[in-house]
């Protein structure tokens, strides 16, 4: 952060799988600012981190408690911006999307990714859950929208809706 002279103001988390959320809550405390997110369902997962740390041979990281759990309607600041924050439960049962509607550019975490979905056979993933949200939650925002997963390559809701092979 330092090296690349970005001010952070705050860390935004779409779910608290470890490769997602492990060392927030150190890098919150080193830099003096808060975490929002995910959805409160997803504490378990967060009390998890460093269970999930030393099965996925992570670094060591702690729980934490974010400054603010986000629910649906909900809005982020970013910088002078707003997201808008939509729940989108099946990958884990608390995971939200952050959707920026002046870009049409959304955020999905794990949901979605340019050819498929989110694995659901983690502890309280849901798979017919996961459908439901990528359905109702993101692809109802248009297909013009284009999204960053939180692995892989962007793309947008209308290619997906029209060629992701797990959503024919």
């Amino acid at each position: 952060v330092k090296q690349q002279g970005v001010a952070l103001e705050r860390i935004l988390l779409t779910h608290a799988h470890i490769d997602h959320a492990g060392g927030a809550g150190e890098l919150a405390d080193r830099l003096g600012i808060p975490i929002e997110g995910p959805q409160a369902a997803d504490r378990f997962w967060i009390e998890a981190l460093p269970e999930q740390a030393r099965m996925f041979q992570f670094p060591p990281t702690g729980p934490f408690e974010p400054a603010r759990w986000l629910n649906q309607g909900d809005r982020v600041q970013v910088g002078d911006e707003f997201m808008e924050v939509r729940h989108c439960p099946g990958h884990t049962p608390g995971h939200v999307i952050f959707y920026h509607p002046g870009s049409q550019l959304a955020l999905v975490g794990d949901v979605l990714f340019r050819g498929g979905i989110g694995r659901t056979d983690f502890p309280r993933g849901d798979h017919a859950t996961l459908l439901r949200s990528i359905r109702e939650q993101l692809f109802s925002l248009g297909d013009e929208v284009a999204f960053i997963p939180g692995h892989g390559p962007m793309s947008t809701m209308g290619h997906e809706r029209r060629t992701n092979p797990f959503l024919q």
